[in-house]
């Protein structure tokens, strides 16, 4: 059985109002659109920046059980869209200590610091609990995560929001991450592989709730029509027919 999931929109201070061809465009600039299906999936969003979002780490899940009674939060990132100068970062471009990262968040220099990656439209990045990262401008992506919203700032441009220097010291690794990954993803949170669509696809049933995400293109699922920006909800074990065009993600907690 297939079922629409619906999006939630968040507005960000870094976000925008440039949406297409995913969703209608806002009033306000949007920076986070999430598609939570109550525990079932892995947590899934669209990102869109005008503005660099700050550096920041998660914690693992034995961190946030102890101190804020959630999990963990491991992420990837796969981008949708891109402008020419824009990057990411994940860890550190050589091993630092942590008197001189909370010397640097304080100061500013971190950003000088950090692995900052070209990114362009199709590239994919895991993001593990305890890698310090940040998002440039000029990206749209689809983030598949744990179910966690907890994060601990480090630096955040001037802008007045809280730092959490103290805990992002305790869960943060010192030296280069993983970064640029490719699909599929595999780890004990989700599995994510990406697929294209040109004429007729039969999507293999898979043991678990998994859901299906449109990226590009328009046609039927099943009997339902399809559009870009959509996330299907899909039963532990139906195979799913799909007949049109376009670039899909399958994603799932395994």
């Amino acid at each position: 059985m297939l079922s629409r999931i619906t999006p939630s929109f968040r507005e960000k201070v870094w976000g925008s109002t440039g949406l297409a061809p995913w969703f209608p465009v806002p009033e306000k600039k949007t920076g986070e659109v999430w598609f939570d299906s109550d525990g079932r999936l892995p947590l899934i969003k669209f990102l869109f920046t005008t503005e660099r979002l700050s550096v920041q780490v998660h914690p693992n899940d034995e961190f946030a059980r102890a101190h804020e009674n959630s999990n963990g939060k491991t992420e990837m990132w796969h981008i949708l869209r891109a402008s020419p100068a824009a990057r990411v970062a994940i860890g550190f471009r050589e091993p630092v200590s942590p008197e001189i990262v909370k010397r640097s968040a304080l100061d500013g220099t971190i950003e000088g610091l950090l692995n900052w990656l070209p990114v362009r439209p199709g590239d994919t990045f895991f993001v593990p609990a305890g890698a310090v990262h940040a998002i440039g401008a000029g990206i749209a992506l689809c983030e598949i995560q744990q179910r966690s919203d907890v994060t601990y700032r480090l630096y955040d441009y001037g802008r007045p929001r809280e730092l959490h220097l103290d805990k992002a010291m305790q869960v943060s690794f010192w030296g280069p991450a993983p970064g640029r990954s490719a699909l599929p993803v595999r780890c004990p949170y989700f599995n994510t592989e990406r697929f294209q669509v040109n004429g007729t696809h039969l999507v293999p049933a898979v043991a678990h709730t998994s859901a299906l995400i449109i990226l590009h293109g328009e046609g039927l699922v099943g009997e339902e029509p399809y559009l870009p920006g959509e996330v299907l909800e899909v039963d532990p074990g139906v195979a799913v027919p799909i007949r049109g065009t376009g670039t899909f993600i399958r994603t799932f907690t395994p």
